[in-house]
């Protein structure tokens, strides 16, 4: 079990939800988006931690949008982790960031393509913060005990793995419900990526494609299979996000969801 402040995410813990716009666009979209995350949250008692990232470091064209500075993002993150009340998670892409977005986040996040770099894995660790890493698309899931030894061989016994789904090629990506188990077998609560899950990488035109109908799915059964954590990126206008816009949640949608993998989680931990 890892703790996020007052929240506890494994050990068979009520399911946690991480939410919010896949990058930080602007002020207005994030207090928005964190208020009614927070409402729909506290609607369904769901715990939540708000996530967006200060930095879109991988973005498939070198012309796509990638922040509006780290200094500005994260101050809108620590405003908003103020106002709401509530944990902040983001995306870290470089070692020399860790200690900077630490400062604000409680969760540091290692993207997939990253989980394999042991100066990020290693900086993220010595902040003291919850590092989240996600498996990297061409790993086994068992294969992630490695990149978590790297973060506790650095002093910090706080590490969870997200699933985000496993790269055929050919612009599309393919979640096996097993993994949630075998990485949960290592040790760590493990979170499921409903939406990253549903991308097709590089797949429209310069940006990465995505299929947002099967985010219902994807997440009910990543809960069946007993997931610790909830990983869902929700925008109040998808197709005019500036990152991810084939693959976020509309945030009209999260409370339905919300209520289906509650009533599934509660089903499947006895609580």
């Amino acid at each position: 079990m890892v703790q996020i402040g007052n929240i506890k995410v494994g050990g068979k813990s009520p399911l946690v939800l991480f939410a919010g716009p896949c990058v930080v666009e602007s002020r207005e979209l994030i207090f928005r988006t964190a208020e009614k995350v927070k409402t729909l949250a506290a609607k369904n008692k769901t715990p939540v931690v708000f996530k967006s990232s200060y930095k879109k470091a991988n973005r498939t064209s070198g012309k796509s949008f990638v922040g509006l500075g780290m200094d500005e993002a994260l101050q809108i993150l620590a405003d908003v982790k103020k106002q709401f009340d509530i944990p902040i998670l983001t995306d870290i892409h470089k070692e020399d960031e860790a200690a900077t977005a630490g400062e604000v986040a409680d969760v540091l996040q290692i993207p997939a393509f990253l989980c394999r770099q042991t100066d990020l894995l290693q900086a993220a660790a010595k902040t003291g913060r919850v590092v989240n890493i996600k498996k990297g698309q061409f790993l086994a899931p068992g294969d992630m005990a490695h990149a978590a030894k790297k973060v506790m061989e650095a002093g910090n016994l706080r590490v969870m793995l997200t699933e985000r789904g496993t790269t055929f090629g050919y612009h599309n990506l393919v979640v096996d419900m097993r993994s949630l188990k075998i990485m949960s077998e290592l040790g760590f609560p493990v979170i499921m990526d409903a939406t990253h899950s549903v991308q097709l990488p590089s797949g429209s035109a310069g940006a990465s494609g995505g299929q947002p109908e099967f985010i219902f799915p994807l997440a009910r059964a990543g809960v069946a299979a007993g997931c610790d954590g909830l990983f869902v990126e929700v925008h109040p206008d998808p197709k005019n996000a500036l990152s991810d816009a084939e693959s976020q949640l509309h945030l009209d949608l999260l409370g339905s969801l919300l209520a289906q993998v509650t009533a599934i989680d509660k089903l499947v931990k006895g609580y």
